[in-house]
């Protein structure tokens, strides 16, 4: 068996870039414990989810109760419970023992777990207040935090929508150079060369090519990481800077996302709360809107992208002899994309 130690389990299991709340008060933590459970249980990932769920749940009950005291254990679970759902993927990569439905499992779990905690933390209060504020802020948890687990899958179909197209006509590109080469090399050598798509497909797909440049969806990568962000940056300068600084603390300049708001409405609020009721909503409140400010944030950024993705896109058709003559409105640029009716310019 292996022996695992806490250096193993920082380089293997931390994310290289992940939300502020999990790097300073959940990975010191969860690295320690996931160093004890890798190394001395038989405990797989999915087990873990389970306890988190059984956690969360517990803090729910603790939240029903109303009371100061029980809001400030209810509190203390659920955090706990947050740390035991970060062991899970920890565990999962450390010991390569992660599955399909193990990922399944653990994001279905995790709605579950704020849909019962937004109930009974809004529905105690109720309970105990007669007053209906607090059943607006249930449904208020429920929609943001939805809405938040929503939109995220959509942007990233949208970005691999547009990284296919690159990829598409990088490619395209690479093969017209390469026919205009190889015509020369038979005019020159007296025979004919051919490319074969599939070999260069399956290049890429263990890594690499045969001569080690670049693959097309590297540097499709690299151009939505400049070029896309190009009118991004150029509006807001300072962004880069600002977005260096934190990656080197591995924090992600989305600073209020779902982990985010669900520590503010259930850990932060709750604490709160053991002192004033009025408070906790007020904490909930701005968690709810800095939460909101943050992704309308991305979406204008995806906008921007996408308008710069139909002048790229031309520019390396244009290259490769493409249709770039007529190139797609950006209100279109979804189509382009391939992302059905997601829409978002």
């Amino acid at each position: 068996m292996s022996v695992f130690t806490l250096q193993d389990v920082r380089e293997h299991t931390y994310k290289a870039r992940d939300s502020w709340w999990t790097v300073y008060l959940v990975d010191p933590l969860a690295a320690r414990l996931v160093l004890v459970t890798a190394n001395r249980t038989s405990i797989t990932p999915n087990h873990l989810t389970l306890a988190a769920l059984g956690l969360g749940l517990g803090a729910a009950l603790c939240f029903a109760m109303a009371s100061w005291p029980w809001l400030v254990a209810g509190a203390l679970l659920f955090h706990l419970s947050f740390v035991l759902d970060c062991m899970d993927g920890k565990v999962a990569r450390l010991k390569s023992n992660g599955s399909v439905f193990g990922s399944w499992l653990d994001y279905v779990f995790d709605r579950l777990r704020v849909l019962v905690c937004a109930v009974a933390l809004m529905g105690g209060q109720y309970a105990a207040s007669g007053q209906q504020v607090f059943i607006w802020f249930a449904l208020g948890i429920v929609f943001t935090d939805m809405f938040r687990y929503l939109n995220a899958p959509q942007i990233a179909k949208v970005r691999s929508g547009m990284r296919k197209s690159l990829v598409r006509a990088i490619r395209e590109n690479d093969l017209e150079q390469e026919a205009c080469e190889q015509a020369a090399l038979a005019v020159e050598a007296g025979h004919r060369f051919s490319s074969d798509l599939q070999q260069r497909d399956e290049a890429e797909d263990a890594g690499g090519d045969a001569v080690g440049a670049p693959t097309p969806r590297a540097r499709a990568r690299q151009v939505q990481a400049t070029e896309l962000q190009r009118r991004f940056n150029s509006r807001f300068p300072w962004y880069s800077r600002f977005r260096d600084m934190l990656q080197r603390h591995r924090v992600r300049p989305h600073l209020v996302s779902g982990i985010e708001f669900q520590m503010g409405t259930f850990v932060v609020a709750p604490l709160v709360g053991a002192v004033s009721v009025n408070a906790m909503l007020w904490v909930i409140a701005l968690s709810a809107a800095a939460m909101m400010a943050f992704e309308l944030l991305i979406v204008y950024k995806l906008w921007l992208s996408t308008r710069e993705f139909t002048r790229v896109l031309g520019a390396v058709e244009a290259a490769a002899g493409g249709s770039a003559e007529t190139p797609v409105p950006a209100e279109d640029t979804h189509a382009v994309a391939g992302t059905g009716g997601t829409g978002t310019a």
